[in-house]
């Protein structure tokens, strides 16, 4: 991804695709595998329901994070809406200044990105204040970012926390490796803790012990009720 992404931003920003539930949505996950994790070869929406079951355990009285962990991959729909999985799924990260060596194929497939060659995009913070905060950050989009922008187009009632988890679950470069903290400010430190917890949830409850989905919806309507109730705009 460069900094030259706004056709592809434009085009599913302004949530015009379709109008479904997030039951809707969640349940066409059913034909989606991830072919860039190596830990699954079953639909998407198996591991939704593993990472909200796993949460639920340890938080039981979070029930907003549990809702989370059942939505934070739904993004992945703009596969069936014809964009390849290349950049939908995947680790993201900022563009719009230097890409740090952490960034999952930094060494193998960036030596083309025309921002190597731009001044203004290629040294270490790039067209960005220092500690300018990530809401003023450019992310490659993916889809956290897409379900991001689609949960706040359509108001929906999660905490500030959740939406972190959501947007940034993928960056890995930063809640992982440690880098690009030159770019966060305090309110983004703050998030970090929460987006490492929902990290682990994220990599460590994938196993064949695949869950009855059926059994489990009627628990997770009444949060998508509490929380993103109705027909989104996706």
């Amino acid at each position: 991804m460069t900094i030259r992404q706004p056709q592809t931003i434009s085009r599913w920003a302004s949530c015009s695709q379709a109008q479904m539930t997030v039951m809707e949505a969640l349940q066409a996950l059913d034909q989606i595998v991830d072919e860039s994790d190596p830990d699954v070869d079953f639909p998407n929406s198996f591991h939704a329901y593993q990472t909200a079951e796993e949460i639920r355990k340890v938080y039981p009285g979070l029930d907003w994070l549990q809702l989370v962990g059942l939505l934070h991959d739904i993004g992945k729909i703009l596969i069936l809406w014809g964009e390849p999985q290349w950049c939908v799924v995947g680790d993201t990260y900022p563009v719009g200044c230097k890409f740090q060596d952490s960034i999952v194929y930094r060494d193998s497939t960036f030596s083309d990105n025309p921002d190597l060659k731009d001044p203004r995009y290629s040294s270490f913070y790039g067209m960005y204040e220092p500690n300018c905060g990530l809401d003023k950050v450019l992310m490659s989009w993916g889809h956290d970012e897409y379900l991001y922008n689609v949960l706040k187009t359509n108001g929906c009632k999660l905490p500030e926390e959740g939406l972190y988890m959501i947007r940034f679950h993928s960056f890995y470069p930063w809640h992982t490796e440690g880098d690009y903290t030159h770019l966060c400010n305090s309110k983004d430190l703050q998030m970090l803790p929460w987006v490492k917890e929902f990290n682990k949830f994220d990599l460590y409850t994938k196993c064949d012990d695949l869950p009855d989905m059926k059994t489990l919806q009627a628990y997770y309507q009444q949060l998508i009720d509490k929380y993103c109730p109705g027909k989104l705009h996706w």
